[in-house]
């Protein structure tokens, strides 16, 4: 076994051989500082190299990620583009309907009140129409009846078919040039019910 006195003191001579010592080994200055400074700078200038070699990869990373993103972003907004496109043929194809579903409920509007007018007056016993003028929010109806029951059954029948919210009679006279018989005259007003 070799034994290394590191201390630089020496040991006291064992008993058994006077005249033999242990070898020592002294190790002297490692190095001067300039040599030490070198190894701090190659030390902290790998570290610094390797710190900008992984920011690098970072910044390519980083580079490709924007790029698909920034391509992502572009078929996006083709996308968005076209939805907005249909968006406003979509609405202006409903536009188009409505005003066609406007029409057709405008031009029903003077059937449908023909047809209630027409249908009522059948069904109530002597009375004519003589003249029916659409005033827009209301209806001038002229006519003739053979009583005033008869004028009277009218308003009834024309406040029933729920077509009107409200009939007035305007005025009603008998007519003189009719001799034979009993004749009325008569002018009613009657206001449409919202539909």
């Amino acid at each position: 076994m070799i034994r290394i006195n590191l201390l630089g003191s020496p040991k006291p001579k064992s008993k058994r051989g006077a005249g033999s010592s242990m070898p020592t080994m002294e190790v002297g200055d490692v190095g001067s500082l300039k040599m030490k400074i070198a190894i701090v700078v190659v030390l902290v200038a790998a570290g610094n190299l390797a710190y900008w070699s992984r920011l690098d990869k970072q910044r390519q990373s980083i580079e490709k990620q924007m790029a698909a993103a920034e391509q992502k972003n572009r078929e996006l907004a083709d996308v968005k583009a076209r939805y907005l496109e249909r968006q406003r043929q979509a609405e202006s194809y409903k536009r188009r309907v409505d005003v066609i579903d406007s029409l057709r409920s405008n031009q029903s509007g003077p059937v449908n009140l023909l047809a209630t007018v027409g249908e009522t007056v059948n069904n109530t016993e002597a009375v004519w129409l003589n003249n029916l003028k659409d005033q827009g929010g209301s209806i001038d109806i002229e006519g003739m009846a053979l009583s005033a029951d008869a004028v009277a059954n009218l308003i009834s029948n024309l406040q029933k078919t729920g077509f009107f919210r409200t009939v007035e009679m305007k005025e009603s006279v008998q007519d003189d040039q009719i001799k034979d018989m009993q004749a009325f005259q008569f002018t009613l007003t009657c206001e449409k019910a919202k539909s």
